[in-house]
């Protein structure tokens, strides 16, 4: 029981450091205005996120998805990560009105259309956590608020580490540059995520 409770907090935490869309929104977001003001897109990634493990740890046993069915929605979560790129990719400098607004709609349909991260609850964290409550009175979700709560942690540390440097990348030359980097990062994960899907129908279909 204890080697699945530290699991579940070691996965947040790993999980929070791991590159990917929301860090980079998170490190955008902190570049555009400030280290307190990423909290806003934390936190709606951790409520998101968690709406998908707790799907995830409810419907597991009842709804069998195949792994087509997420490679579908990473398809999904590609354009949406492309078009977030765009948008970034044509900001100049952080006080122009280029600044783009990561609202609750856009990080919940990017957090909800990638298909790793469901994958990720329902082959790794989901079967850990119905084990856990076989052992421990709603271990389960026990279990999950653990890994969230690593995630959040690690994640915090991560934009606290970031925002000490704010100054320095905030110089108006590099601005462009460092956008464009963010952008093509967004270009980077829906290119994986589509060549990833587009793999798997060939290999299964």
């Amino acid at each position: 029981m204890v080697d699945e409770i530290l699991t579940a907090f070691i996965l947040g935490l790993i999980g929070g450091m791991i590159p990917g869309p929301v860090v980079t929104a998170i490190f955008t977001e902190i570049l555009q205005s400030s280290f307190l003001k990423s909290f806003r897109i934390i936190f709606i990634a951790m409520f998101t996120e968690t709406l998908v493990a707790l799907f995830s740890l409810v419907f597991f046993i009842s709804i069998n998805f195949s792994e087509a069915f997420f490679r579908g929605i990473s398809v999904i979560g590609a354009l949406i990560l492309t078009l977030i790129g765009i948008s970034i990719w044509k900001i100049k400098k952080i006080d122009s009105g280029d600044k783009i607004n990561f609202g609750f709609w856009k990080i919940s349909a990017m957090i909800l259309a990638n298909g790793v991260l469901w994958i990720f609850w329902i082959t790794i964290c989901v079967p850990k956590a119905i084990f856990l409550g076989h052992q421990l009175f709603m271990g389960e979700y026990f279990f999950l608020g653990l890994v969230e709560i690593g995630w959040l942690l690690s994640t915090i540390l991560l934009a606290f580490i970031f925002s000490r440097f704010r100054k320095l990348l905030s110089k108006s030359t590099m601005i462009p540059i460092i956008f464009k980097i963010f952008a093509l990062t967004f270009f980077y994960f829906a290119i994986d995520m589509t060549y990833k899907s587009i793999i798997f129908f060939i290999e299964n279909y």
